[in-house]
């Protein structure tokens, strides 16, 4: 079994940046990839960003590639997303989730976390 919360979402104006969290707990955390997805309002829950295990390798959506940095602190069993230049099309309920492979395929994800809301105004 896997837990996750995420933190860090809030209201930010366009151009600014946001520290995204996710603690994790249950099993051995640096053993799984984790993943970074969203969803809009309305919109289907798309991929964001995914890292390795070990944090070696990263992936990045087109969407937010150059903007957003994906990282880990395995001793913390903790990952994170990093998000600057944030424009109000990134407004979006973001997700983590433990990861089966490596993969920006939302069906080799088992655990997600609850989920927390970023707000970019214009």
């Amino acid at each position: 079994q896997v837990q996750l919360v995420e933190s860090g979402g809030g209201l930010v104006q366009a151009g600014g940046s946001l520290r995204l969290s996710c603690a994790a707990s249950g099993r051995t955390f640096n053993s799984d990839p984790m993943g970074w997805f969203r969803q809009a309002l309305g919109k289907e829950r798309e991929f964001v960003a995914a890292i390795t295990h070990s944090g070696s390798f990263s992936y990045y959506a087109s969407s937010v590639k150059g903007r957003f940095t994906i990282s880990r602190d395995n001793a913390k069993n903790t990952m994170y997303l990093q998000m600057n230049s944030l424009e109000p099309e990134d407004t979006a309920v973001y997700y983590c989730a433990r990861g089966k492979k490596f993969s920006d395929f939302e069906g080799e994800y088992d655990y997600w976390g609850q989920g927390t809301q970023v707000t970019v105004s214009s």
